[in-house]
Formats: C-alpha cells, sequence, structure tokens
C-alpha cells in the first residue's frame, strides 16, 4: 500500500519505508534566454522555468514525482523544461527516487564575462514539511550555498495542489571571479532530507555580461567501478562506469595507470559509457583518467573489487490493495486486466531468450478467483496455458493478510484458493508472496506445511511502522521452521521490499555494490518489479533485459515467478541458508483496532462458521454446501485483508471515496455475520420446530464432553416452567432479570446433543446446594470456587480469589484492578487517564445459577462507560464484558483495558493461530514486541498455580505497560527489541493511530468480552485452549420437534490426549469428514479416531486439499505446537 498517486507525502512517509518525498528525475529544462545579447544590469541571463508560483512548465508535473530515473542535465539553449527538468528534486529519505543524493547539472556559457557579482535565484514551490533537505550549490566546483532549506506546506504541493505550499526563495551572490568565460557548471544537490519543488531558477549578472551557446565541450561527470562482467575477447572484464555531457561527439581515451585501456567516442548529451578493465582477484587501488586529446579531462584514484557473476531475479506483479487507490470493485477489474496484458506481454516475448520472455506473478489469488468466475472458455484456457507454460505464476495467498487477526482455521483457508486451483486443474503451486505487511504469525508455516507451499517471498513496506523488520531481515534468506518442527519454508526477504525494488539499470548497479560492500553472501539477487499499488505491468521490461544480457554477462537478469526464482535459489544454496524458529509477530495488526465493532463481528463469525460446520459434519454431511461456506470464509479473510479502506481514508473521511470504501470493507464482515448464522440455521433446519417448542435439544460443537450455562430466550420459556433432562429429571434453572431462562447442561458429548424439555412447574433452582450457588452482594460476587470484590473508586476487580487455593490473583501494587479503562488522547502513554469518579454499582442476577454486577461510570473518551462481571455456579472462571459508549473522535487516540495479574516467576503463554508463543522466548529477532496479537488466551502460570485470561472480541494486547503509539512511524527506534517478563496484560482494544488506510474514528457502545479463570498446578496447554474455545463456541440449544430425533453423534470418536480438535467439517467431496488438531501442551499428544460398534470407515493423514495421503490405523503422535489434518472416510 504506497501512497503513490494519491496522497500526500505522508502517505509515503507512512507506508513506504523512509518517508516518501517528493520526486522527480532532475532532467536540466529549456532556459527562457537569449543568446548573444548583452543584459541590462541585474536582467536574467538565463531561466529554467517561470517564477509564477506554478510548477506546470516543468517535466513530470504537477504529480508525477515517482517516475523520477535519473539525475537531470541542463544545457542552456538547448533543453527544455518541460522534457528535461522535474519539478520535484528527491532526496535521500525519498524510498520512491532511490534513498540517495540526487545531483541536478546546469550547463550555460558565457560569451563575455565582464567583472562584478552575479547572483543565483532559485525559487522553490515548496519544501517538504517534516524533512526538507540540505542545499547544496557548486559552481565550477567550489560551493557557493549549503543550508537546511526551512519547513514547507503539507504533502498536498507534490501531490498536485501547489497553492498550499510555502515559498522558499534563495539569492546566491556569485563572484564574477567563480565564472569562466566559456563554459560552466552549476550543481545542485539535495542531501539529508527529502524533496523540494522547483518554480523557477534564473541568473542575474551585470551589466556587458553576454549568454553565448555551449559548445565544443565534453564533461566527466562522474567515473565510479560498476559491479559487471563484459566480454573482452575470450576473456570477462569488469566495467568502470565513465558518465559525461558532451555538446558534441567527442574522442576520447580511458587510461589505468598510465595505460590505454579503451578509445571510442562520446556522443552529444548525457551518456554513460561502461569502459572494460581487466578483471581483479582482489581488492585494488588504481589510477583512472579520460582523455581528449593530449588533454585530461578527468584523473582520480579509484577502487577496484572482485566482480561476482551476479544473477538478478525480477519478480514483475502489481502490489494488490483490495481498494486503497480505487473502490475494490474497480481494482479487482484493473487486476483482471493487468493478468491479459501479461499473458499477451508473455506471447509478444515467446521468442526471446528464456530470461528475457515476460512473467507475471499474481501476488495472490483474490483477483484469479474471480477472474475465472467471469473470464469464457478462450480466456480461461489461455490462463491456464500460461499458468504450466511458467509465464504467469500463482501464488498460494489470498490476499496481503494480517495474519496474526485470522482465527485458526480462517488461516487454512487463507490457503484454501489455492489447494482448489491445484485439485480441479492440476497445478502445482508451491510458492507464496506477501507485500507490504510487515510480520507474519508462526502458525502460517504449519498452514504451508499442510498446503504444500515449500517458499515464501516476503517483500514489506519500505519503511513505515514496519519496526526492526528490513533492519534485521532485509535481504536475507533463511528457512523458517514451524511451530512443531515438521515443515521448513524457505524465505527470502528484499531489503528494498516490495514497491518499485527496480528502477533501472544505473540504481541496479548502486544496489549490487552496496549488497558487494555490506558481505551479502549470495550471486542471486531478488528484486521485487512492483510499479506501484494496484499498478499495471511494464510490460517493456523484456526489451530492457534482452538487450541488457546482450550486453553484459554479469550481473544477468532473470524475468522470474516466484517458484522458479525459490527453486533455482534452492538449488544452489540449499546447504547455506540458516533455520530459524519462532513468531515474526505482525506490526500492522493494531489498524483493526480503529474498527472494533467489525473486527468483533469477524471474529466471532469465524467462529461460528466452525461451529456451523462442525453441525453439518454431525447431521447431514453428505449435504453439505461447500460454495456457500466458501464465500462465507472468503469474507471472514478478506476483513482480515491488510487493506482497510482509501488511501484518503485520515485525511478527507468524509469524501465519497473513502466513505465507499469503508462501506465495502465493512460488509466483509456483515456478510460473513450473515452467512454464519444462516449456515447454522440452515444446518439444523431438519429439526429446528416451526413454533414454541417444549423440546430443547443442546448442542456441544467442541470435541470434548462439556458442561455449561445455556441461555431460553423469554417467549419460548412459559412462566415457572421447569427444566428436564431425558430421564426426566428436574435440571437447576434460573429466570433471570430479563425473563430469558438459565439453566446448567451438564455432561453434553463432544460433537453431540442432549435433549431437554420444558414443563410447566415451579423451576428446579431450589435443589442446588448453597455451597455451589453463586451470590452477588454489594461489591461482591462468590460462588465455589471463585471471590471476587470490587474496587469501589474504578469499578475494576480488586480481588479475584481462587477459594480451593487461597489465592488471590489480582496484583495491586501499582493501584490497578483487573477491567481499568484507560483512555490516551495523542499518541505520549504518560497522557493515560482512568475511567474513575462517579462510580455506580447494580446487582443485575443474584443467582443461584448466576450472580452479576453491573458498573456504570463516565469514561474519558466516551460518553459512557459499563462493565458486567458474571460468575457462573459450577464454573471457576469470571465472566467480564467491558461496553464503552465511544464518542466520535478523529484525534489520535487508544483505548486500553488492564488485567494486573499477581503470579510470581511466571511463564507467559500466547494463544496464536496454530502456535503458543511465548514472549521473547519463540519471537525472531525484528518480530513487534509493543503489542501481540492473540487468537483467544494468554496463560501466566508458574509451577504451583496461574491464571488464563481469555479474550473474545479484541486481538491485541500490551506486556507490562500501555505503549500506544510510537512517535515516528518511520524511526525503528520507537519499537522495543526486548520485552521484561510482566503479569500486567492491557487489552488495546481501539485506536485511531494511523495516518492513512484504517479509520478515522469509531463511536457507539461496543462490547468487549473476557474471561478470567485463576487455576491450581502449572502450565496445562489444553485446558487453556479448551477454555478459550468453549468461550467462543458456546453450547446451543435449539427448541426442535418433539418426535425429532435426540441425542445426535457421530459415528467415531476421537481421543485427544494432549491434543485439542480445533475443526470438524464434511469432506468437500466424498463421503467423510477432515479433522484439525492442534497439541497446545509442552509434551507429545496421541490421537487416534475409533468406530462406534457397528461403524467402519478409513483414516489417513491428510492436508488442505482433503486428499488422503497415508493412511492411520492407530494411534498416531502428534508434537508440541502440532498441527494434524485427518480425512475419515466412511463406509456406509
Amino acid at each position: 500500500m504506497h501512497l503513490a498517486a494519491k496522497r500526500i507525502l505522508s502517505a509515503f512517509d507512512l507506508r513506504l519505508g523512509f518517508v516518501a518525498f517528493a520526486a522527480g528525475s532532475l532532467a536540466l529544462t529549456l532556459i527562457h534566454a537569449s543568446t548573444g545579447t548583452a543584459q541590462e544590469p541585474g536582467e536574467a541571463l538565463w531561466r529554467i522555468g517561470a517564477r509564477d508560483n506554478d510548477t506546470a512548465e516543468f517535466s513530470q508535473a504537477p504529480n508525477q514525482f515517482a517516475q523520477y530515473r535519473e539525475d537531470p542535465v541542463f544545457i542552456v539553449g538547448l533543453s527544455d523544461p518541460k522534457t528535461d527538468w522535474p519539478y520535484a528534486h528527491p532526496g535521500p529519505a525519498d524510498v520512491w527516487a532511490g534513498s540517495r543524493s540526487h545531483l541536478a547539472t546546469i550547463l550555460f556559457a558565457l560569451s563575455h564575462r565582464p567583472a562584478g557579482e552575479y547572483r543565483l535565484i532559485l525559487d522553490l514551490a515548496d519544501t517538504h514539511d517534516r524533512a526538507p533537505p540540505v542545499l547544496r550549490i557548486h559552481l565550477n566546483g567550489s560551493e557557493v550555498f549549503q543550508q537546511r532549506l526551512p519547513a514547507g506546506g503539507p504533502d498536498d504541493t507534490i501531490m498536485g495542489d501547489v497553492s498550499k505550499g510555502k515559498e522558499c526563495v534563495i539569492e546566491v551572490p556569485i563572484s564574477g571571479d567563480l565564472l569562466n568565460q566559456g563554459s560552466n557548471i552549476l550543481t545542485l544537490e539535495g542531501d539529508d532530507g527529502s524533496w523540494f519543488l522547483y518554480d523557477g531558477i534564473e541568473m542575474a549578472g551585470p551589466a556587458g555580461a553576454v549568454v553565448g551557446r555551449v559548445r565544443d565541450t565534453v564533461f566527466v561527470r562522474s567515473v565510479k567501478p560498476s559491479p559487471v562482467l563484459v566480454k573482452s575477447g575470450e576473456e570477462l572484464a569488469q566495467g568502470v562506469q565513465v558518465a559525461t555531457l558532451a555538446t558534441d561527439a567527442r574522442e576520447v581515451t580511458a587510461w589505468l595507470d598510465g595505460k590505454q585501456v579503451w578509445r571510442g567516442t562520446i556522443e552529444p548529451g548525457s551518456r554513460e559509457t561502461m569502459v572494460p578493465v581487466a578483471r581483479v582477484d582482489q581488492t585494488t587501488e588504481a589510477s583512472f583518467a579520460v582523455k581528449e586529446g593530449d588533454r585530461t579531462l578527468l584523473e582520480r584514484k579509484i577502487t577496484l573489487f572482485p566482480v561476482r557473476p551476479w544473477v538478478v531475479y525480477l519478480l514483475p506483479h502489481s502490489h494488490v490493495d483490495i481498494g486503497y487507490t480505487e473502490v475494490q470493485t474497480e481494482v479487482e477489474r484493473k487486476q483482471w486486466h493487468f493478468i491479459d496484458l501479461a499473458i499477451e506481454a508473455a506471447r509478444q516475448s515467446a521468442d526471446y531468450p528464456p530470461e528475457a520472455r515476460f512473467k507475471w506473478n499474481v501476488e495472490v489469488l483474490w483477483a484469479v478467483d474471480s477472474y475465472l468466475r467471469q473470464a469464457d472458455d478462450a480466456k480461461k484456457e489461455a490462463f491456464l496455458n500460461a499458468v504450466r507454460e511458467g509465464v504467469i505464476g500463482l501464488d498460494a495467498l489470498y490476499g496481503n493478510e494480517l495474519t496474526a487477526l485470522c482465527r485458526p482455521e480462517e488461516l487454512v483457508r487463507l490457503a484454501d484458493f489455492a489447494a482448489r486451483l491445484s485439485r480441479d486443474y492440476g497445478l502445482t503451486i508451491d510458492s507464496a508472496m506477501i507485500s507490504d505487511v510487515p510480520g507474519y504469525t508462526w502458525g502460517l508455516m504449519s498452514v504451508f506445511g499442510q498446503a504444500g507451499v515449500k517458499y515464501f517471498s516476503i517483500g514489506p513496506n519500505g519503511g513505515h511502522r514496519i519496526g526492526h523488520t528490513l533492519r534485521v531481515w532485509g535481504d536475507h534468506a533463511f528457512r523458517w521452521q514451524s511451530p512443531d518442527g515438521r515443515h521448513a519454508v524457505l524465505c527470502w526477504v528484499p531489503r528494498r521490499g516490495y514497491w518499485r525494488g527496480f528502477q533501472g539499470g544505473d540504481q541496479l548497479l548502486d544496489y549490487l555494490s552496496e549488497l558487494q560492500n555490506s558481505d551479502y553472501p549470495y550471486d542471486l539477487v531478488q528484486l521485487r518489479h512492483c510499479m506501484g499499488d494496484n499498478a499495471p505491468p511494464d510490460v517493456a521490461v523484456s526489451d530492457f533485459v534482452k538487450d541488457w544480457n546482450s550486453r553484459f554477462a554479469h550481473p544477468r537478469i532473470v524475468l522470474a515467478t516466484c517458484s522458479q526464482m525459490m527453486r533455482d535459489f534452492e538449488g544452489r544454496y540449499r546447504d547455506s541458508v540458516p533455520t530459524v524458529s519462532g513468531d515474526f509477530t505482525p506490526y500492522w495488526e493494531d489498524g483493526a483496532a480503529s474498527s472494533a465493532l467489525e473486527t468483533a463481528m469477524n471474529r466471532d463469525a469465524a467462529e461460528r462458521l466452525s461451529q456451523a460446520e462442525a453441525l453439518w459434519a454431525v447431521l447431514e454431511p453428505q449435504a453439505y454446501p461447500d460454495e456457500a461456506f466458501y464465500q462465507a470464509w472468503r469474507n471472514a479473510v478478506l476483513y482480515d485483508e491488510h487493506t482497510w479502506g482509501a488511501h484518503n481514508s485520515i485525511t478527507e473521511p468524509d469524501s465519497d471515496f473513502a466513505k465507499s470504501q469503508w462501506a465495502i470493507k465493512r460488509q466483509f464482515a456483515v456478510d460473513a455475520d450473515r452467512q454464519s448464522r444462516e449456515l447454522l440455521a440452515a444446518a439444523l433446519q431438519g429439526l429446528a420446530a416451526d413454533s414454541p417448542s417444549s423440546a430443547i435439544e443442546v448442542f456441544n460443537t467442541c470435541g470434548w464432553s462439556r458442561s455449561g450455562p445455556v441461555i431460553l430466550d423469554a417467549p419460548t420459556v412459559p412462566a415457572g416452567a421447569a427444566v428436564l433432562d431425558e430421564s426426566g429429571k428436574p435440571v437447576p434453572s434460573q429466570r433471570m432479570a430479563d425473563g430469558r431462562v438459565l439453566f446448567r447442561a451438564g455432561d453434553v458429548p463432544a460433537f453431540g446433543s442432549r435433549r431437554f424439555s420444558l414443563q410447566s412447574g415451579t423451576a428446579a433452582a431450589a435443589d442446588l446446594p448453597a455451597d455451589e450457588a453463586a451470590r452477588a452482594e454489594g461489591l461482591t460476587l462468590r460462588n465455589a470456587f471463585l471471590a471476587v470484590e470490587l474496587d469501589p473508586a474504578t469499578g475494576g476487580v480488586a480481588k479475584l480469589a481462587h477459594r480451593p487455593t487461597g489465592r488471590d490473583v489480582v496484583d495491586r501494587t501499582q493501584g490497578l484492578a483487573l477491567a481499568d479503562f484507560f483512555y490516551v488522547a495523542g499518541r505520549d502513554p504518560a497522557a493515560a487517564k482512568r475511567a474513575e469518579g462517579d462510580v455506580r454499582f447494580r446487582v443485575l442476577e443474584n443467582g443461584p445459577l448466576v450472580a452479576s454486577l453491573e458498573v456504570r461510570s463516565p469514561a474519558p473518551g466516551c460518553r459512557g462507560l459499563t462493565r458486567v462481571y458474571r460468575l457462573f455456579a459450577g464454573s471457576d472462571a469470571l465472566q467480564v464484558t467491558v461496553i464503552p459508549d465511544k464518542e466520535k473522535i478523529r484525534t489520535p487516540e487508544g483505548v486500553h483495558i488492564a488485567f494486573p495479574f499477581q503470579v510470581p516467576e511466571a511463564v507467559l503463554r500466547l494463544d496464536t493461530p496454530w502456535a503458543v508463543v511465548r514472549p521473547e522466548t519463540d519471537q525472531l529477532p525484528g518480530a513487534c514486541k509493543n503489542y501481540f496479537t492473540l487468537q483467544r488466551w494468554a496463560d501466566l502460570s508458574n509451577d504451583q498455580f496461574g491464571v488464563t485470561w481469555v479474550t473474545l472480541h479484541a486481538p491485541l494486547v500490551e506486556i507490562g505497560a500501555i505503549r500506544t503509539d510510537v512517535p515516528k512511524p518511520f524511526d525503528p527506534s520507537g519499537w522495543l527489541e526486548t520485552i521484561e517478563p510482566s503479569g500486567t496484560l492491557y487489552s488495546y482494544v481501539m485506536n485511531n493511530y494511523w495516518e492513512t488506510n484504517y479509520k478515522a474514528d469509531q463511536e457507539g457502545p461496543t462490547p468487549f468480552a473476557y474471561v478470567v479463570r485463576p487455576h491450581a498446578g502449572g502450565y496445562d496447554g489444553p485446558a487453556a485452549a479448551k477454555l478459550g474455545i468453549e468461550a467462543s463456541r458456546p453450547l446451543l440449544p435449539v427448541p426442535v420437534r418433539p418426535d425429532a430425533p435426540a441425542g445426535f453423534a457421530l459415528p467415531f470418536r476421537v481421543r485427544a490426549e494432549g491434543a485439542v480438535i480445533e475443526t470438524l467439517k464434511p469432506l468437500r467431496q466424498g463421503d467423510g469428514w477432515i479433522l484439525r488438531l492442534f497439541n497446545p501442551a509442552v509434551q507429545p499428544g496421541n490421537v487416534a479416531v475409533e468406530f462406534a460398534p457397528g461403524e467402519t470407515g478409513r483414516v489417513w493423514l491428510s492436508n488442505i486439499a482433503e486428499t488422503p495421503s497415508q493412511p492411520v490405523t492407530g494411534p498416531i503422535a502428534i508434537p508440541p505446537q502440532g498441527m494434524l489434518t485427518l480425512r475419515i472416510d466412511a463406509r456406509r
């Protein structure tokens, strides 16, 4: 997501990789000056542009700064500003211009140069507002000006609205002694900062000064050894690049240590010539000279380094932002068109050398999915043929996902379409690409292992909010081991990220020189060739590569698909690539808190889809509606994709452009929610009663027997009705304050159900023993397991005592309580304000099955704050719901909910999709530590006791302190490199810190639900995982027809020791089931499938494609952190 053409520089700043500071390629422009006429005192001798507070007369104006290619040279009297002088002069902070200083050169001649003072006038339309550069001006080799420019106006100016700029006029007095009668060279260099914009340049002189024509002149602008190898007879020679500027053709010679090594003609204009010199095998100092006849044009010492046989792989692709640059539907149409362009470019270059034939990487499969659905047969066949020929590269991910947001099964579905493509068309998809996003959840490697993905090209943003990603991993390759150690994916991170990694030959050679000087260990180089966000393919690159490879033996350029490049790399460096293991904790998931309500909705929808699939597996597996589930999971995946909105979502949130994109983004979550409910209801359609019924079937969609509360809506339960189990025995129940009826369903079997019924009469709550009841009184809650006391000042939980052990798990040493609410206005954590004062308490329920307290209070940033605490009889966990009624605020802000726990010498473990992560211990270098993204739970345990904390709706957590936002998003120093252990967790629930893409504000009541369970004994991974899953997938009461079958169950039982079942679903094709399990324990586990009496079937190891691989005939081991997919075929 690059802000390239739609926003101000902050967009580049935000998403590029350093400050994206404007651009433009300085090419000298036409000087509006006549030659041969004497000037009046103070009149302009020559001009470039007009000082009219406009940039329209310059090249690339008004907003095409990112087209900057090379530093300009302008010859007064010959050059034209419209074609030769870019309006924007970039600096080293501008990633889009190569992150280096840029030198603009002006050549002019004086046919008469009287003594006196001359003046250079530089009129700038604007400068960068946060990083103005140091401007250096040299005349004929002498520095005449050096000063940092003042800060300018907003980035709107480089995007085309110059009216918002802050004009800067610089007048430089110049002594006539510094000027030549004849040719003169003036250079402008922007250093240590970002861009500035030209309005006009002119030079004035004393009376009698006459501008002449620049002629009979050749200048050697620079000489530098180049990392190229060229054929010289039967040998390979290395090159020295000589940059010249000539007014007409000139014969010159090149000399190395006094020996002539080359003779040739320098053509008029700005030229670069590669002079071959003998290849060296060690660093060598030499004298290099360029001569015209006997006249030495330049002589200097150079250092020749051994040149490596570089092979540079260019991966052409478009960065797929699903929105951002245009409305999502338009982006989709554009990406379809890019596929057609790529196929045609490959056809037209089919007879080129293989390395120059056009290739196209689709990056992600979102657009491929819809392309194939709308394409006619001819287009579909052309596409598939291009894939089979290797000119279209398919990569496994559906979108550029915020992977840590994904529910475990949702992460699997991120690679589901790739599995379907492979199955349906016989394709091999063994690579994945991701762009822009910095950081990726560890469990993705397990998913890749099950998807057959062996290679991962990682192209993060160039600097915006990427923390230490590129500092640590840029230009590194590594094998990333899955959490269970059974898979290792070859990863490669180009230091230039995804955007404009390739910008032509000159910058390529500069880059290779940098790599050689940095001890880069490989001779193969990966460069993404992406023209921008949702930008079309550069179909001319094939001609460039063909020409380049005809001139140079090395670096040899190869247009490649991701899979092709990674296979070649693996073939050469298989044994030298290090293996790493850990979580590459992501940096950008924090943006999901800018739309907390929709994020919660999507999380709930994914869990409900898993419940619905389990119900279909139990009730009607052969009728499984695969396409409907595919579309629902697709919507959940698309909500968690990294493109949240428009490039101007923060600067212009009320624009139609921004609002239309958010409407579509939000709809992904809304549709996933709706579809999950419809699919769940459809699974039950054959059982559900059409009218109020006394028969209640309670379904357990988890893979273990469980007991828990069940709530029936008031209209379905007659006053005074009792709840009976299937044997007719009364079940304790409670009529709640809102009229609903609560009862406890005990021992509901795994993936099964129990029948309960309603009967007129007195509810049987009195049968519950007093010491098991839940009660509320004053500021306290109590049941057989827990005692809770609230803080009268803040409304938080001041005490949470585990009654069997007597331990209080609340850490009060810092004055905090559980569920204390904090609001930060701005980015400084020191400004955090706690919700307190005028706290009001109310007993909502007083048992015996449920006791609850409601706390209402004012809260900063909110219209009000409601917190509800619940204890259920028979439960050892406290339920907490926090509901801020958020005000609409568009200045930066953050909302945090504290959970300070007291567990001495505890180890903190965090639940992520298909991995359990210990902060610091299980993190890769460069991972985010300011905040973490959870799935369901965190556990703090020592050897004797601990506490498990479940978050249902808010995935972000900070450890030890509120860290809100980094003050400088492009500066890695704001991101933690280490994190100290702490028992205090902050649920990071809301923010609007981003400067682009995410939501500018959110308002209204937004509930965040938590479960807190103190426990005796040390860490128990399966118990923690089950607590999280049960909280996310409640027991489902279904009013059914009284004559409907009861007590549903699968024809098999799964015995899982040390592992939990994450997913049960019917096969997409065939009669059977898929089971996906995970082992969150620290010890190996075992899984066995046992068929019920009279039932038979076959069990296979399987994968994401659901294909059978190895048969399973007994228990199968599952290692710690292991992910296991089983296929069960029924025999009916």
